[in-house]
Parts: C-alpha cells; sequence; structure tokens
C-alpha cells in the first residue's frame, strides 16, 4: 500500500503550471505586461506626434487664410492706386485756377468771384470723393524736407529760414490708406538760420 506523502512526490504544484506552455506563469504574465506596456508607450509617442503635426497644420492653414485675407483687403484698399493718381492731375488744375485768383479779386463782385466760388466747390467735392476712397490730400507749406514724402525741385534763399524747411508747394502730397501715393513737389529754403549757426559752431 503506497503511502499518501510518497504519491505524486515529483509533480509541482497545479499554480507553477501554465497550460499549453513550458513556462512558469508569473513569468509569462509580467513579459506579457511588459511588451503591452511597451506598445502602449509606442502608441502614445505616435500619437503625440500625430497631435503636433495636426497642430502644425492647422497652425499653418490658419496663417495662410490671414495671409490671404490681408492680401485680399489690400487688393481691394489700392485697386484705385492708378486711376486716382489721373485724378490728382485734376485736383492740381483745381488749385492752380484758385491760386490764379487774387484776394482782392475773390471779395469783389463779378464773373472772377463767381468762378472761384465754383472752382472752389467742385475742388471740395472731389477732395471728398477721394477722402471717401481713403485718398487724403496733404499741404506741407512750412514743414521741413522729408525725402520719402517731397521732391525738390527747386531752392530759396531765405536768410531767416531753417535750411529744408519748405516754402513753396507746386503739387501737394497725396495719401492712400496712409500708403505715399504722390511724393510733393516743393522748394525749400537754400541757407538761413541753422547754416549760419553751424558756420559759427566750426569756426569757434
Amino acid at each position: 500500500m503506497t503511502k499518501p506523502s510518497e504519491h505524486h512526490q515529483d509533480v509541482p504544484p497545479a499554480d507553477d503550471i501554465l497550460p499549453g506552455a513550458d513556462i512558469p506563469a508569473g513569468e509569462g504574465i509580467a513579459g506579457a505586461l511588459a511588451a503591452a506596456e511597451a506598445r502602449v508607450a509606442e502608441l502614445e509617442g505616435k500619437l503625440t506626434e500625430l497631435n503636433d503635426k495636426a497642430l502644425r497644420a492647422l497652425a499653418e492653414a490658419e496663417n495662410t487664410r490671414k495671409r490671404m485675407e490681408k492680401e485680399r483687403q489690400d487688393t481691394a484698399k489700392f485697386a484705385v492706386s492708378s486711376f486716382a493718381r489721373e485724378l490728382l492731375s485734376v485736383a492740381d488744375n483745381l488749385g492752380r485756377a484758385l491760386a490764379a485768383i487774387t484776394p482782392e479779386q475773390r471779395t469783389q463782385d463779378g464773373p472772377l468771384k463767381t468762378i472761384f466760388t465754383g472752382v472752389e466747390a467742385t475742388e471740395r467735392e472731389l477732395l471728398r470723393s477721394l477722402e471717401n476712397n481713403g485718398i487724403k490730400k496733404i499741404d506741407p507749406l512750412g514743414q521741413m524736407f522729408d525725402p520719402n514724402l517731397h521732391e525738390v525741385m527747386f531752392e530759396i534763399d531765405a536768410p531767416d529760414q531753417k535750411p529744408g524747411t519748405i516754402l513753396q508747394v507746386l503739387e501737394p502730397t497725396y495719401t492712400i490708406h496712409d500708403r505715399l501715393l504722390r511724393s510733393a513737389r516743393v522748394g525749400i529754403a537754400k541757407g538761413g538760420i541753422a547754416a549760419e549757426g553751424s558756420q559759427i559752431d566750426e569756426s569757434v
């Protein structure tokens, strides 16, 4: 008769055997978990990368949209530039006609006063129409010469003025939506206060 203690003494406990496998159950589960965690980490990394690419693509699309919108607005704003330049010569001629009538003739009853009143009203209406389209007239008389805004046509001897002071305006400056449309043509002071002062400083 076989003793209970001697029966199945070489068979390991059932908990240590994985059915259908030759490895202990504990090591098989740990390996599977490690592999799963590695796969999850890999997928999370790819997901992060895809999210970054998607965000960059969206940002680029938004920048492109804004750039195209600005270009569209600029095209609408400055489409009339060529036509506006042609109208400026009309405004110049109206200004010359007004300047040709002296202040005395403007106040005396007669045809010249009537002409002045009519031309002045026409010029005012033209300038209002230009301003409605973002075009502004700037009279630089008395300002200092700025090569970005003015074109010097001649110099004037003016001992009591600083060199570069605009003393005569042949054609005023015009801008369109704060962008230069046409430079002014001007006459500026040749010498004067600043020039004399600089000569004195140099001689000291």
